[in-house]
């Protein structure tokens, strides 16, 4: 047990995943980039922008998923190229794994698939041939401990290739829990029960306040933004490593996710709230071990 007045090892930089949902267009993009590295420029933070080419798991036919893979990795090339950001985005299919992986630093596998083991596999394959990142969210009927699976899939993948990969190869994410109808819920304890499977948590401020279906007329997702300020310093207070937020200079006007994205206006300072409290926690020592 640490004694109290221990001094703490200096935290390393947050891991910080932020973007808008989907990629409306390449003005958009870029605007929301330029200005992500204008308000985070001297935080401690490890920034990876994000931005989907596709949606694929729209609630309606009619909601818009972007364009497509081929367009959207030429737009994020143009991004990094222009901003020097590195980048995240969602694979859906693993076809889709190696293509992306040319151009991204960190692949990333949606909740809802989190389960699809080729898609694991592929994403994994592809990670380690071009040195980068994967994520996977955990799903919201996923039980935090029963992330073990997704981590030893990963784990046989880097053993088949006779690799041993860093220790930040490998993130999951918590994006709250089902509970009830249109409603997600962010257990805490998920992020102690997922750190002890060996990998860094980050927590995703924004999808964790959708609420599924729960749009106009139940053709949309809604959201509840009022509860995304609340949600992200407790889970920096509960040990999440890092942060996940969708972003938008205009959420009422978002093609995708728009009721739960943080204004853009008010990211930077925003962060730096929760760099506060995760050094504030980060220093504490603890008494139950």
């Amino acid at each position: 047990m640490a004694a109290a007045g221990t001094l703490a090892k200096p935290l390393p930089p947050m891991p910080l995943i932020a973007g808008p949902c989907v990629i409306e267009d390449e003005g958009l993009v870029l605007e929301i980039a330029t200005e992500l590295k204008r308000q985070l420029t001297g935080l401690s933070v490890d920034f990876y922008f994000k931005a989907s080419f596709d949606k694929a798991n729209r609630t309606s036919i009619d909601g818009f998923r972007g364009p497509g893979m081929e367009a959207g990795l030429k737009i994020l090339e143009r991004v990094r190229a222009k901003t020097g950001l590195r980048l995240v985005t969602d694979i859906h299919t693993p076809d889709q794994a190696r293509p992306v992986a040319e151009v991204v630093d960190f692949l990333q596998i949606p909740a809802f698939l989190c389960r699809q083991t080729d898609l694991i596999v592929a994403g994994a394959e592809a990670a380690l041939e071009y040195g980068r990142k994967l994520n996977v969210k955990k799903a919201q009927f996923l039980a935090p401990w029963d992330a073990r699976n997704i981590v030893e899939k990963v784990h046989a993948v880097a053993a088949k290739k006779g690799v041993t990969p860093a220790g930040d190869f490998l993130f999951l994410t918590e994006r709250g829990a089902s509970f009830g109808y249109n409603t997600l819920v962010v257990d805490m304890i998920s992020f102690q029960a997922m750190k002890a499977l060996g990998v860094p948590v980050i927590y995703d401020a924004t999808h964790s306040i959708q609420s599924p279906g729960g749009g106009p007329g139940g053709k949309s997702t809604g959201g509840k933004r009022e509860y995304l300020e609340t949600l992200a310093r407790a889970a920096m207070a509960a040990g999440a490593d890092g942060l996940f937020m969708e972003t938008h200079p205009r959420p009422h006007e978002a093609k995708s996710d728009g009721p739960n994205a943080m204004p853009l206006e008010h990211a930077g300072a925003f962060i730096r709230q929760l760099l506060e409290i995760r050094a504030l926690v980060g220093g504490m020592p603890k008494f139950l071990v």
